[in-house]
């Protein structure tokens, strides 16, 4: 049976709106007079995709005087493209790359890097930091922030390229009841509620929800489900004193996605003739089990506590709790045989059986001030805090070579090739066997941080910021000794007990001069530190391992030159910035093969935006992108260098635009993304086994929108309109790789009650 459903698009939007416009005639009578029945003609109010602030409260100005690139995607952009996760929502900034992994067993959740930097960990939720494996939802998320450059002084450690930052939808005191009901290809369906009301004049409550499953279009046996609550309450609403409780409960149940082999494509490449001049295989082709599944619950509780001390002064706390867990089986495919090179219909493909068994905790608190004083006769606007900060992730280790079998004692068989060209979901696969070799990595951080602007007149202006933060990392498991991925009855596991612990001191600094109130001009320095096993918190006792303790923390330094203007009576946004980013001290070996932390990474380029309203009721969003990626000074200790970064596009560019007629909106955008290279060393020539890169492509989307009345809006979005084929993703190998959606639709209700 086949099969077809999505990980793309769609979205909880706050729909149209109606402007009555009343047409009145009067006519009077000598003795009264007696008006017309009004006519009201329906009209869709357009929903401004530009913001001005952000909800960062430690961003001391508004975003036209902040200086660093900064991009918010509302919303209401993101429900007019039919968006509804946070890898879909990132594709409105350019520079941004989704990762894959080696044969999905380093892939989990969102993955991605930005301007050249893995950026999968520097997630975070209110300004607070998210933790999990997780395929994020945007059904309850106001608008996603996106923060360029390092940012050691924003969130701490491990902010090489900058960070994503999603804002919740809170409790308000206007009564706004809001649904969702939509269906499209490959029986994909989604339904979400939004309903806000105020209990009293300072109460309100909030509660969104999201049900959601189906198939991926064109392709076998791939399904998601996704059933989602985030209930919330707020006191205090209008008042000194406020304070937020909110909770965000995810329950998905998927079956993964290891892609298709790679045979085939432009560039594919392999010694054997045969297979090197092989026809590709069908998109829709399915190599897993049936059985394979994966399955991710994660659940977070936050309280925000803010006072206002004065009209210019605002005291908060914030204190979270966070757990989840993914526990996935996925088959990954690898090389190609050609039994019979004459009969491609018996050639196989070799499979591996990756399985994922991870619990993620997080506990923070958070007080920060923010105030706007002056002191000798200059303004500043200030924001300062403190942070403790508690990181957990539990990993069970799987072998991969082989699976278990019914019986006891144990036994265990290689996992059996699938056909290339007809693979059969049924296939007997065993499951993953756990090995013993488990890691449970725990980090403890403690912070301080300060940031200020000071105006020194009304066109001069000077920022700082700094933070200075003490880590404790520590990590407990076992490995598995070289040369073996054992059963369970062999013994060739080696306990570890490792701690890293150090004092980081990252800044930022610029400085902005205003040639007029709607425009500045800025230059711009930050750093950052990765210390050792900083995503993971689990280190490693191998020489030369990043992850190994007695390693110095990787540095980061951030040059950035940039202008911004609001523009058309600041109904539109128009940015442009220069920028060098350098990571030192990576892992690498000198001449005599010896090791040393001097490898260097080096990004430079350059980067446009705009955002906003043309017109009342023509709309846009787009960036462009230009990037530089050089490897520096990084060779193994057989001397093979590297000297470019993996999957980082020279370009890459994204636009959306639509227009407003009355109550019928059109709109549609493209999508540009240069070719990402997988092959990045010096003396490896191209035609080696596999691809050598991710082709370029463009892919075009289209949407058509009507606004039935003032409670109800109907929306039509397509997506890859023109089912162009191209490479989502590729694994580190190059064996396989995971197709962009093919053309597919999905229709939207969107009901007002």
């Amino acid at each position: 049976m086949r099969h077809i459903r999505s990980r793309k698009h769609h979205p909880a939007r706050i729909a149209a709106l109606v402007a009555a416009t009343f047409s009145m005639t009067a006519f009077a009578a000598e003795e009264a007079a007696q008006l017309p029945e009004v006519a009201v003609k329906s009209k869709k109010e357009v929903a401004p995709f530009k913001a001005d602030t952000s909800a960062n409260t430690k961003f001391t100005k508004p975003l036209i005087d902040t200086p660093q690139t900064v991009q918010i995607i509302k919303k209401e952009l993101l429900t007019e493209q039919g968006v509804f996760t946070l890898v879909d929502a990132l594709r409105n900034t350019p520079g941004i790359t989704v990762q894959q992994g080696e044969n999905g067993n380093t892939s989990a959740g969102d993955t991605f890097s930005m301007r050249g930097f893995n950026a999968s960990n520097q997630l975070f939720v209110d300004g607070i930091r998210d933790l999990g494996a997780v395929t994020r939802d945007i059904f309850n998320t106001e608008q996603v922030e996106v923060i360029k450059g390092p940012a050691g002084a924003d969130i701490g450690r491990g902010a090489a390229s900058g960070y994503i930052n999603l804002i919740t939808k809170l409790p308000t005191l206007t009564n706004a009841n809001y649904a969702t009901v939509g269906y499209g290809a490959a029986q994909r369906k989604r339904v979400t509620i939004d309903v806000n009301q105020a209990l009293d004049a300072t109460t309100a409550v909030r509660i969104n929800g999201l049900i959601t499953e189906g198939n991926v279009p064109k392709r076998d046996e791939v399904d998601n489900q996704n059933f989602s609550i985030a209930p919330s309450i707020a006191f205090g609403l209008g008042t000194d004193a406020r304070g937020y409780f909110y909770t965000q409960h995810i329950r998905q149940d998927n079956t993964p996605d290891g892609g298709i082999s790679s045979i085939g494509r432009s560039g594919f490449f392999n010694t054997n003739a045969a297979i090197r001049n092989g026809a590709k295989t069908d998109r829709e082709n399915f190599y897993g089990s049936k059985n394979d599944y994966e399955r991710i619950d994660s659940d977070m509780l936050t309280a925000k506590l803010e006072y206002d001390l004065s009209e210019k002064t605002t005291l908060r706390n914030i204190t979270r709790y966070g757990q989840s867990s993914i526990d996935r089986i996925l088959t990954g495919v690898n090389g190609i045989t050609a039994v019979t090179p004459a009969n491609p219909n018996t050639w196989t493909l070799a499979r591996s059986r990756q399985r994922i068994n991870r619990d993620d905790e997080i506990l923070i608190n958070q007080t920060s001030l923010n105030s706007i004083f002056d002191i000798a006769g200059f303004k500043n606007s200030f924001t300062g805090g403190v942070e403790f900060i508690y990181e957990r992730q539990k990993n069970k280790g799987f072998g991969t070579a082989a699976t278990t079998t019914s019986g006891v004692p144990f036994t265990a068989t290689p996992n059996p090739p699938a056909n290339l060209y007809n693979p059969n979901e049924n296939d007997a696969l065993g499951k993953p066997y756990a090995n013993g070799a488990n890691t449970d990595g725990r980090t403890s951080t403690m912070a301080v941080y300060a940031f200020d602007t000071v105006d020194l007149n009304d066109q001069w202006q000077v920022n700082g910021g700094v933070r200075f933060e003490r880590y404790d990392t520590r990590a407990i498991g076992a490995s598995i000794l070289p040369g073996g991925n054992p059963v369970p009855a062999v013994t060739t596991l080696t306990p570890f007990n490792l701690s890293d612990s150090d004092n980081l001191a990252s800044y930022k600094a610029g400085v902005l001069y205003k040639p007029a109130s709607n425009g500045s001009v800025y230059l711009a320095y930050g750093s950052s530190y990765t210390p050792p096993a900083s995503a993971n918190f689990a280190l490693s006792g191998t020489a030369n391992n990043q992850n190994n303790g007695a390693l110095d923390p990787q540095k980061t330094d951030n040059y950035e030159l940039g202008t911004k203007w609001n523009v058309l009576n600041n109904q539109l946004n128009v940015t442009a910035a220069v920028f060098r980013t350098e990571n030192d001290k990576q892992t690498s070996f000198d001449d005599l093969g010896n090791p040393a932390q001097m490898g260097k990474t080096r990004v430079s380029g350059y980067e446009l935006g705009t955002v906003g309203q043309i017109t009342e009721n023509w709309q846009i969003s787009a960036g462009f992108t230009k990037l530089n990626a050089k490897a520096l000074d990084q060779q193994t200790a057989a001397g093979v260098n590297t000297n470019a970064v993996r999957w980082v596009p020279d370009y890459s560019a994204t636009v959306w635009t639509q227009y407003s007629f009355d109550s019928l909106t059109i709109g549609g955008g493209a999508r540009y993304m240069g070719e990402q290279k997988r092959l990045v060393t010096t003396n490896t020539a191209a035609n080696v086994n596999n691809m050598p890169e991710i082709p370029s492509y463009t892919v075009f989307d289209a949407m058509v929108a009507y606004a039935v009345n003032q409670n109800l809006n109907l929306r039509l979005n397509v997506y890859n309109l023109f089912d162009k084929e191209y490479i989502n993703t590729m694994n580190n190998s190059g064996a396989r790789v995971q197709l962009g959606l093919a053309r597919s639709a999905m229709a939207t209700a969107e009901i007002k009650f």
